[in-house]
């Protein structure tokens, strides 16, 4: 598969996933202005993914606005960068690290940024052998059914990705029976996305509609919902795309594993619990239709938070590219 985003040539390219599963669409972003555009718009979309895109803008940053010599044009890029997804802790995190090494220059932070993405790519693998492992002490079938919901493989990272990666590991082992994708209403990111990403890697999976999940787990038909991170707080609350805390309460229900997967760059220390993270609230047109079509009476107001967090107490551990936390034993991930 193309690298979800990369730097060639000076500037950025990375994959337009507002185009998939139909179009396989690279986009060229030579500005701060364009990469923040396609960060709100989602054509960059994942806590690990939008931060390294974060740190090559930091690059095409230095190349607007010297830091030295226009010091305050710098600093409204940068912040630019910063606040164009408020949830995800990666994003800022990324750009504050490029950031700090601009005194060596263009080639140093480009150096930084690429260095980013390959530790993206390197936790990527990780984080689907720890989690592959844990499955198979947590549960004792041979085949495993895991459930997932928004889109957390390589598009959401560089390669593979967090809790899909997972679920290609198991795949790659023989261990995965079917992955149930949600489809993840509004934007369908498991819809359009997962799913493509599940075809690629020839997975067995059946695609469900976000409200059947928790459902599915009453039933028996899961053995683990695999959920990624856009930010985990010190005490291990984890914000990730808005359904998840209903699977984390069924799964609870029907004693079935919830873990979430998330790079080391998505524990937030400065962040003490859930209620402290900014949800990210986005538009109602979202909400009332799709792309040009409109399903929802003219004018009918919407309420369209992109997020929800899930508290630790739901969690059953936590696993990061260098150890997982048993939150169901009180460990927690600061």
């Amino acid at each position: 598969m193309t690298s979800t985003v990369h730097w060639n040539r000076g500037a950025v390219e990375l994959i337009d996933q507002t185009r998939l599963p139909h179009h396989l669409e690279t986009l060229r972003i030579e500005t701060v202005e364009s990469m923040v555009a396609a960060i709100k718009r989602l054509s960059v979309r994942g806590a690990p993914a939008i931060g390294v895109a974060g740190a090559f803008g930091v690059v095409l940053a230095m190349i607007e606005a010297d830091p030295f010599t226009k010091p305050e044009e710098f600093d409204r890029l940068l912040q630019a960068l910063r606040d164009a997804r408020p949830t995800a802790v990666n994003l800022a995190h990324r750009v504050d690290q490029v950031a700090a090494v601009i005194g060596g220059g263009a080639d140093a932070a480009l150096a930084e940024a690429e260095a980013i993405r390959a530790d993206e790519i390197r936790a990527s693998r990780a984080m689907g052998d720890l989690g592959a492992d844990l499955i198979t002490e947590l549960v004792a079938s041979p085949r495993i059914r895991a459930m997932t919901i928004c889109n957390t493989g390589g598009l959401a990272t560089v390669e593979r990705g967090t809790a899909l990666a997972v679920i290609q590991t198991l795949h790659e082992r023989g261990r995965l029976e079917l992955a149930y994708p949600l489809e993840t209403r509004p934007l369908l990111q498991g819809a359009r996305l997962t799913t493509w990403e599940l075809q690629q890697m020839e997975a067995p999976f059946r695609l469900v509609v976000d409200s059947a999940g928790p459902a599915l787990i009453s039933r028996g038909m899961v053995d683990v919902v695999l959920a990624g991170a856009d930010r985990i707080a010190a005490n291990g609350d984890s914000a990730n795309k808005i359904g998840t805390y209903s699977l984390a309460l069924a799964s609870r229900a029907d004693e079935v594993p919830f873990l979430i997967v998330a790079p080391e760059s998505t524990v937030d220390r400065a962040t003490v619990q859930g209620s402290d993270i900014e949800i990210e609230m986005r538009s109602e047109d979202e909400v009332t239709g799709f792309g040009s079509t409109r399903f929802a009476p003219s004018g009918a107001p919407a309420l369209n938070p992109a997020f929800d967090v899930t508290p630790a107490s739901l969690i059953t551990a936590i696993v990061t590219d260098r150890r997982v936390v048993h939150t169901d034993r009180g460990e927690r991930p600061a």
